[in-house]
């Protein structure tokens, strides 16, 4: 079996520990010290995350998308896929480095979406993001742990809390959605979606492509 190469290594930004770029052949992995997070052979999901949200949003032209977490950009490509010429997608990416690995390692996978025009970057916790603007998105889309917990940065709990999902759902336009992606299921999470004004669909799909892969979990919490 070809061994792992390890392409670069950096600080996990409000967190003690690290974040790894690995290679092995044509394969990429994205992981921390415990975890693998995103690995090019399985983006079935994050691919679903993108085609899902825009499945249920209402105004096609002229949306204004949010993405939390590039990963490996595929979440990203699927939702440019979706979009309208003049859709505009900002990403909101807290690790600078893994901008920085999509340009000069990763654009190939998926099609090097951030040259697309009509995509912006803001390195910045997608937290701040939302809490800056009120109506503002037509749909927020969220990948940036394994589910709805800190689990790469604690401080991403504000995301998933009644605090965190109120500001989202202000941060939407009406009939907006919440797409938040996730490795298992959830049912606090699905109730809290719904204390906080969501009417929410949770959808079960596979990590690889249809047929294929483990399961992961989508919510899909509109806004009324």
């Amino acid at each position: 079996m070809i061994p792992w190469e390890e392409i670069d290594r950096v600080k996990i930004p409000g967190h003690d520990g690290d974040i790894t770029l690995r290679k092995r052949g044509a394969e990429f992995s994205i992981r921390t010290i415990e975890t693998e997070l995103m690995n090019s052979r399985l983006h079935g999901s994050e691919d679903s995350l993108a085609k899902l949200a825009f499945s249920r949003i209402k105004q096609k032209s002229g949306a204004r998308i949010l993405i939390g977490g590039l990963g490996m950009g595929y979440t990203l490509a699927a939702a440019l896929e979706q979009s309208e010429p003049d859709t505009q997608i900002t990403v909101s990416e807290l690790v600078p480095a893994v901008v920085r690995w999509n340009r000069e390692h990763l654009g190939h996978l998926a099609g090097k979406p951030l040259d697309d025009h009509r995509v912006k970057v803001v390195e910045e916790d997608v937290v701040k993001v939302i809490g800056k603007t009120k109506a503002a998105w037509n749909a927020i889309l969220l990948d940036v742990d394994n589910g709805p917990e800190g689990l790469t940065r604690k401080a991403n709990d504000r995301l998933y809390d009644k605090s965190g999902l109120k500001a989202s759902f202000n941060a939407l336009r009406p009939k907006g959605v919440l797409a938040i992606w996730s490795s298992g299921p959830n049912e606090p999470f699905t109730r809290l979606l719904a204390q906080c004004g969501f009417q929410t669909q949770t959808i079960t799909v596979h990590a690889r492509k249809p047929g294929k892969g483990g399961n992961h979990i989508i919510w899909l919490a509109g806004k009324p």
